[in-house]
């Protein structure tokens, strides 16, 4: 009895693993990292909702968390990029800073997003990982969004110009010397009046950037400043747009060949 019992347990396991064979290994590990010490974003549950959907889509696995205790070299042993999304203020003590800085040390990916320029100013490598400090910004409205490099993916299929409405930051004239610039928006366009905690925007001039991308300390950052909104987490070009963000930050890959390393 007992040998039949084998057997059929055996053929049984065969048959499952026949049908439902095992899944293969998921193409990279991806951290997401909302604690917002600052500012609170309703969006970030939208946010939350767009990666689950993207890693679904992808086949990546993702984690989140707003602890910064799990910011450290045992959890992010295995991991391959680690998003700030809809981070502010201070948000990490300095072993943390220092787990953050050894993983881009190391090769791995950042991704920054929308307030994730409002965050550890005190922490200057950080600064210069995002790439440009957030100053101010006047209320949402819609202005003209263009894109200006093609060759970093998840553009394809935005207009070299489209109206596009969210917070448009205005960010620090002093920046990371190594950014490649994607996007960005014409402040003809909309309206610059701002009075955020008593600093009144001046604006950026004839170049406004609002994405970046750039390889530092080691490591890949990508920065978007667009996703103030709860619905723009559900825009298809905007779904798209984050994904090739992530993708290169994570694996490095995705640019032509002139783009591709340091």
């Amino acid at each position: 009895m007992k040998n039949n019992t084998v057997k059929l347990l055996t053929f049984l396991c065969l048959v499952t693993m026949l049908y439902f064979p095992p899944l293969k290994a998921q193409q990279f590990k991806v951290v997401v990292f909302t604690k917002m010490a600052g500012w609170q974003h309703d969006s970030v549950n939208a946010g939350i909702a767009a990666f689950k959907k993207l890693s679904a889509l992808h086949h990546f696995e993702l984690t989140w968390h707003d602890d910064a205790n799990k910011i450290n070299e045992k959890n992010l042993q295995d991991v391959d990029v680690i998003v700030f999304l809809l981070t502010t203020g201070d948000v990490l003590n300095t072993n943390q800073q220092q787990a953050m800085e050894r993983f881009i040390q190391a090769g791995k990916g950042f991704m920054g997003i929308h307030s994730a320029a409002d965050t550890e100013y005190g922490w200057p490598w950080y600064m210069q990982l995002v790439g440009r400090n957030f100053v101010t910004h006047p209320d949402v409205q819609t202005a003209k969004l263009s894109v200006i490099d093609r060759n970093f993916p998840g553009l394809s299929n935005m207009a070299d110009t489209l109206l596009w409405t969210d917070e448009w930051y205005e960010y620090s004239k002093e920046h990371s010397p190594n950014l490649h610039y994607i996007l960005s928006v014409d402040e003809t366009s909309y309206r610059l009046d701002a009075d955020w905690h008593k600093i009144k925007a001046k604006g950026m001039g004839d170049f406004h950037p609002m994405a970046w991308y750039q390889y530092y300390d080691g490591g890949r950052s990508f920065y978007t400043g667009l996703g103030h909104m709860s619905a723009t987490y559900s825009s298809t070009l905007f779904l798209e747009h984050l994904y090739g963000g992530l993708y290169w930050a994570a694996t490095g890959k995705g640019l032509n060949s002139q783009h591709s390393q340091h």
